[in-house]
């Protein structure tokens, strides 16, 4: 087999190998019929919440097993036609079979990535908070331009995104804005964006042409289930009503309904500015809930905890990523070393391959590169 085709065989295995161990593919069987014996009982739906916890735990099982199996078996059908085309010399064949190689190496690394999600909340839905840092104007525009970045991420991968709050700047951009962002995994993606990020670029706003560093903060926490209960003691916090300063037209409504929640024990403070006052303050108990919610979940996880203490504010010596547009392209994550000079991809959307190297190194504590190395 060629070396190409090897080098992407020997990638295809890596990714197995890991989809393997987050599997635990050994004992998946034995867990598939401890499943099925479960379901097949009559009583089952005397409890619907917990039968439809049961057969979500059941799907996703399946659904990681048949991915394990199905890339396994067309990998081994490749490996075979390349070794058949080679034994009969026939070109055709063999890069057909190369070319079904390197779409299946991406494939498998899409789904290695996707093990990566499963924890406590990483399914759920989450809201995602951008708010400019230090640098002005330049940082609100800068906050804008994330705002774009994460809203195009959300859309190519089927999400569904709702703005819950915004505040325009002075003359440009946003101070802040608020998205609630629905879909599978939307949170277990998302939760590696938490901290400072950092723009380096000409600024279209200085008429000398000069180089500008700009600062934005995100924050990621994960919407709270149903099935999670978490109090809240209404002694605790203050609700405010005000005008909404945000922009208006299609996602902003610039109405008296708008809704401010301040939490007195840990200063959180959540804004909706919906049409409605009641249910503004509907969401933004729930954005309180899924504030607590994640302080919890940052106590269990040192990474995560240490991530939103270091996002600080949003200025220098705390940020996670460089964005750099001037004097050369590149982003680069802080905490992973993850690199490209596909600037223009990242602010479009193309994040994937940013979060992925931090899920990889939240499980293991090693770059993917790394883990593959092992």
């Amino acid at each position: 087999m060629r070396a190409e085709a090897q080098n992407t065989a020997d990638q295809i295995s890596k990714s197995l190998e890991l989809l393997a161990q987050r599997l635990d593919v050994e004992t998946a069987p034995y867990r598939l019929e401890e499943f099925n014996a479960r379901v097949e009982d009559p009583n089952l739906w005397d409890n619907p919440d917990a039968a439809q916890k049961l057969m979500r735990e059941r799907q996703a099982l399946v659904d990681a097993m048949g991915v394990y199996d199905s890339i396994k078996q067309e990998l081994a059908d490749n490996i075979e036609l390349i070794e058949l085309g080679e034994m009969e010399g026939d070109e055709e064949v063999i890069s057909d079979a190369e070319a079904a190689l390197r779409a299946l190496a991406g494939k498998a690394a899409q789904k290695e990535l996707e093990a990566l999600l499963n924890g406590e909340a990483d399914s759920n839905d989450t809201f995602l908070e951008i708010n400019s840092g230090a640098g002005g104007t330049e940082s609100c525009d800068w906050a804008s331009m994330l705002a774009r970045m994460y809203v195009r991420w959300a859309e190519k991968k089927g999400y569904k995104v709702e703005l819950q709050a915004e505040s325009a700047g002075e003359e440009a951009g946003i101070k802040s804005a608020t998205y609630k962002i629905a879909g599978h995994n939307a949170y277990g993606w998302l939760k590696s964006e938490s901290g400072v990020h950092r723009l380096v670029r000409i600024s279209p706003f200085d008429s000398a042409a000069k180089r500008h560093t700009s600062f934005t903060s995100v924050k990621v926490y994960p919407v709270v289930d149903d099935n999670i209960e978490i109090e809240v003691n209404p002694s605790d916090i203050r609700i405010d009503t005000y005008r909404s300063s945000g922009a208006g037209g299609q996602h902003v409504n610039t109405t008296d309904s708008a809704v401010r929640i301040t939490h007195h024990p840990t200063g959180i403070v959540v804004t909706s500015s919906e049409k409605s006052q009641h249910q503004n303050r509907d969401i933004a108990m729930k954005a309180l809930k899924s504030r607590l919610y994640q302080m919890e979940l940052d106590k269990r996880s040192a990474l995560v905890n240490e991530a939103h203490e270091n996002a600080g504010d949003a200025g220098w010596g705390n940020q996670i990523r460089s964005y750099v547009l001037q004097p050369y392209q590149m982003v680069k994550d802080l905490r992973t070393n993850y690199e490209t000079s596909d600037t223009k991809g990242v602010l479009d959307g193309d994040l994937d391959g940013l979060m992925g190297a931090t899920l990889a190194l939240a499980v293991s504590g090693k770059s993917r590169a790394e883990a593959q190395g092992d």
